[in-house]
């Protein structure tokens, strides 16, 4: 197959190039480099993760907002299907320009799926999230729960793409299929999640901050079990569905933080806080549904996070 990665230099599309085309698929990457954190790591992700991959994919710089670039790609490349990662990322970020993150998130895809249905993809996989489930608390999430009210533009931003999916299925036959991503890490992971930021302030000896006072609950869901969950998809054609893609253990922060403090040597010096606007104490995943599909998550946090650390001290030279 062909298949189009949006967001490709990005810390799940670059990997998920990787596992594409060491299966023998040819890989087009779609990516805009913007400077929501150091563009530098995204050519990096490029040049060092994807070194022995040089010549085997095709970059087109450009932004999902310009529907003439769009038009250009999938017309020249006889695409056939579609892995759609971009995206302003962040809830936090996201309470800061709510309109940005419209404009990018929603409109974006909306021009994603216009171009998929034009140039008949077959299977047109998407990223969206487990912020989708709000304050819900029942645990663990199901697919099956209501995600009417969203606590941040970025979870919502999340839920229009399931519905504008939902009617592109249904009224043009685009086989659509959402992934709701439980906190994604490891190594060539982005700077504003939790494990980078906790690393580099626990290397250089700075305090880190720990919200709801670390009353907080994950399923933390390593990189290389999430691209096995977007191969999974990919393959299976679903007409329309929402699918849970998340960790099988229900980890604590504090434990969280205890592995990576015994990965790196010293102790963290942990400055205790209120949970942030937009976020929640608990996101626990029902992964039925992708079990059903013959995937399963394989990696816990003590090999995982041994996995970034390493990474970091390497390429930061920590």
């Amino acid at each position: 197959m062909k298949v189009l990665i949006t967001g490709g230099a990005g810390f799940i599309g670059s990997a998920t190039a990787k596992a594409l085309i060491d299966r023998g698929d040819e890989v087009v990457l779609i990516d805009n480099f913007n400077d929501y954190y150091d563009p530098k790591l995204k050519h990096d992700r490029l040049d060092i993760f994807l070194k022995d991959y040089a010549g085997k994919f095709t970059l087109y710089e450009g932004d999902i907002r310009d529907t003439a670039f769009l038009e250009e790609v999938f017309a020249k490349e006889s695409i056939d299907k579609v892995v759609h990662l971009a995206a302003m990322a962040g809830v936090r970020s996201s309470l800061l320009d709510p309109r940005l993150y419209e404009e990018v998130n929603v409109r974006g895809t909306l021009n994603m799926l216009d171009a998929a249905v034009k140039h008949k993809i077959q299977n047109f996989v998407y990223a969206s999230s487990s912020s989708v489930y709000g304050n819900n608390t029942k645990l663990p999430f199901s697919e099956s729960d209501s995600v009417d009210t969203p606590i941040s533009p970025y979870a919502a931003t999340k839920k229009c793409n399931e519905l504008f999916a939902h009617v592109y299925s249904h009224v043009y036959g685009l086989n659509t299929t959402g992934l709701r991503f439980f906190t994604v890490y490891g190594p060539w992971g982005r700077p504003d999640m939790a494990l980078f930021g906790f690393t580099e302030k626990i290397t250089s000896g700075k305090p880190i901050e720990v919200y709801n006072f670390g009353n907080m609950t994950r399923n933390f869901t390593y990189i290389d079990d999430i691209v096995s969950g977007i191969l999974t998809t990919l393959n299976a054609n679903l007409k329309y569905d929402v699918v849970n893609i998340g960790g099988d253990r229900e980890e604590k922060l504090t434990r969280f933080i205890e592995v990576i403090e015994e990965n790196i040597g010293k102790k963290a010096d942990q400055k205790l806080m209120p949970i942030q606007p937009g976020d929640v104490p608990s996101t626990v995943a029902d992964i039925g549904k992708l079990r059903a599909m013959g995937w399963a998550p394989t990696t816990n946090i003590e090999e995982g996070i041994k996995n970034f650390v390493e990474w970091y001290k390497g390429y930061y030279g920590a």
